[in-house]
């Protein structure tokens, strides 16, 4: 009797389990509905290293600890960087020629703007060049830095501090607003 009791029991337990197994519902949209709602990431990296191309050629590096893939919301999807981001784009030669560092960071893919937060460092290698801010503005779009916050602007000749900066994403052309400083000028 004991043996028969047990068939039934794995019977029924088998039974139940095919059911629930039809029963899933397998809509990836309503998942990622469920999460927009939560305000839940629709994907976490950690870790992540992503390398990007053109042509073959390696164009830029994007490191950072944490990823949070927001694409899930219907009018701005974003990715977020909590914990900080380090990108570093290549010249023609394979040469590392703009490193850009910060504590935080946040991309909205629909206007291909990024906000970089916390210790944001600038370095052009190959110009000597940097620039610390703790907030800064780029429009990839159009290759351009702003910042309404103080910066430092170290070149080989100058060291210009300032509030507010402009500039395209490689320290040329740039404006310094609120300046203050030593600047060697020449005539032209």
């Amino acid at each position: 009797m004991s043996n028969y009791k047990k068939i039934i029991f794995k019977s029924i337990a088998v039974l139940y389990a095919t059911v629930m197994l039809f029963s899933c519902d397998n809509n990836t949209q309503k998942v990622r509905d469920f999460l927009a709602d939560k305000n839940l990431p629709v994907g976490t990296a950690k870790d992540a290293y992503h390398v990007y191309k053109d042509s073959g050629r390696i164009t830029s590096k994007l490191i950072t600890p944490l990823l949070l893939d927001y694409s899930n919301r219907k009018e701005h999807p974003y990715s977020e960087f909590p914990k900080g981001i380090k990108i570093i784009n290549f010249e023609k030669k394979g040469m590392d020629s703009v490193t850009i560092i910060g504590d935080y960071a946040i991309s909205y893919p629909k206007t291909s703007i990024s906000e970089i937060k916390g210790n944001v460092v600038v370095v052009n290698h190959r110009e000597k060049s940097r620039l610390e801010t703790e907030q800064l503005f780029w429009d990839e779009n159009t290759n351009y830095f702003v910042s309404e916050k103080a910066f430092k602007l170290m070149t080989e000749k100058d060291t210009v501090f300032g509030i507010g900066f402009e500039s395209k994403d490689d320290l040329s052309k740039h404006l310094a607003k609120k300046t203050t400083g030593k600047l060697e000028t020449s005539k032209q």
